[in-house]
């Protein structure tokens, strides 16, 4: 790595943390704000429509994600990352404007497109720039900008109650601060030159089945989706959850939702990747290890969310939630840092693009599916059991993964 690089790693993350940020905030701000929109949008409307449009933005977005996988590895990552920025920010303010169902399902489409370019190009950039000691870490701590939008967009349903503000206000706002943003962004970002040999590849399809032929990838897109699953529903249908299951207040259920459980995955990713880069220093298979070990605490947080609506004790449920944000941050930091481990530079931003498509596709369908079966009065505790079954058989997923040292995850033991 060239020498001047070091100086500027950490200041790539502290540049995209914000951009994080508002990648996730508008998508929670909805969640939290469900009872206005519907009220106002989506007027006698079933579940199953809410889920519907939950499904759609995440449909688009899997459908995009390799393809701004692919653009990102092709033509660089600040190309990417800003305009993918830039086009969400301006949809983020027409979805202010919405006046139909039908409107507000192609926004949450056009969204879910511009949105994909995102997540992979910014990981891949990060990845680039910090190497196997601080990979983690630094993963993890772009990882909390977005923790810090979940709990951002979960107190927008005190905006949404406030009859002087609104849900539309909400995110006209956060348009306009993206849109803004984008503009210095662009200056501030630099890619990090690649070697020559890094550069040549042999094409989009020998690209795409040097990832599809490897076992260790199948294995993390299988791994990555699984406990997604529930990560999306947690997320999605949470706030509406509390406020049915313990008649609270639409402002106070999208804190709860989201607050306390995302603070924990602050904390987890601090944790998870601070140790996961210590345990690299010992063996390749540290990351692996940490993360295993945060899927271990979200099987039992799942469980017992579910189980909680029937103590009648809103605390129970925050406490599990609690458990998971701490299983999901271990989980976060390292999805990938592992993948940096099983896949060549140049193809990193494609394979996570790959993995959001497969992710985040069954992510829609576990939306919908959930608006389904609440709609048809299955028990919490069951649904949630389901999603925690998935997580079980991810913990032993990961485990077989098998990291190659060429790639260049630098560890002691290398």
């Amino acid at each position: 790595m060239n020498a001047s690089l070091p100086r500027t790693a950490w200041l790539v993350v502290a540049l995209l943390v914000p951009v994080a940020l508002l990648n996730y905030l508008d998508r929670q701000m909805l969640a939290a704000m469900k009872s206005s929109v519907m009220s106002d949008v989506m007027r006698d409307q079933p579940e199953a429509d809410w889920g519907l449009i939950l499904a759609l933005f995440k449909w688009t977005y899997a459908f995009l994600s390799p393809i701004g996988g692919f653009v990102a590895d092709r033509l660089g990552r600040r190309v990417v990352i800003v305009g993918s920025l830039f086009v969400w920010s301006v949809v983020t303010f027409l979805t202010g404007q919405v006046q139909t169902y039908e409107q507000l399902l192609a926004a949450r489409a056009f969204m879910g497109i511009s949105e994909a370019f995102y997540i992979p190009a910014a990981l891949a950039l990060i990845s680039d720039y910090h190497m196997g000691p601080t990979r983690s870490r630094a993963v993890g701590l772009h990882q909390m900008g977005i923790y810090i939008g979940v709990i951002l967009g979960g107190f927008s349903g005190y905006i949404a109650d406030n009859p002087d503000l609104g849900w539309r206000s909400a995110f006209v706002v956060c348009g306009l601060i993206g849109i803004v943003y984008s503009m210095p962004l662009f200056f501030a970002l630099r890619d990090v030159p690649r070697q020559q040999e890094q550069t040549v590849t042999s094409g989009s399809d020998a690209s795409i089945f040097s990832l599809l032929s490897n076992p260790s990838f199948i294995l993390l897109v299988l791994y990555f989706t699984l406990p997604a699953l529930a990560g999306w529903v947690v997320r999605d249908w949470m706030p509406s959850i509390l406020k049915q299951e313990f008649g609270i207040g639409q402002g106070k259920a999208g804190v709860s939702a989201t607050l306390y459980w995302q603070v924990a995955a602050i904390i987890g990713a601090i944790i998870g990747g601070w140790l996961a880069d210590r345990w690299m220093r010992r063996t390749i298979r540290g990351r692996i290890y940490v993360s295993a070990i945060g899927m271990s605490l979200i099987v039992p947080a799942m469980f017992g969310v579910g189980f909680s609506p029937q103590t009648g004790q809103l605390w129970i449920a925050i406490i599990f939630l609690i458990l998971f944000g701490l299983g999901w941050g271990f989980f976060d930091c390292n999805n990938m840092p592992i993948l940096c481990q099983i896949a060549r530079p140049e193809l990193r931003a494609t394979g996570y693009g790959l993995m959001n498509m497969v992710s985040i596709s069954c992510g829609g369908l576990a939306d919908w599916g959930f608006g389904i079966m609440r709609d048809n009065k299955w028990p919490l505790s069951l649904i949630f059991g389901v999603f925690a079954s998935c997580a079980i058989l991810s913990v032993v997923l990961v485990l077989l993964i098998k990291p190659r040292p060429e790639m260049g995850d630098r560890f002691a033991g290398s």
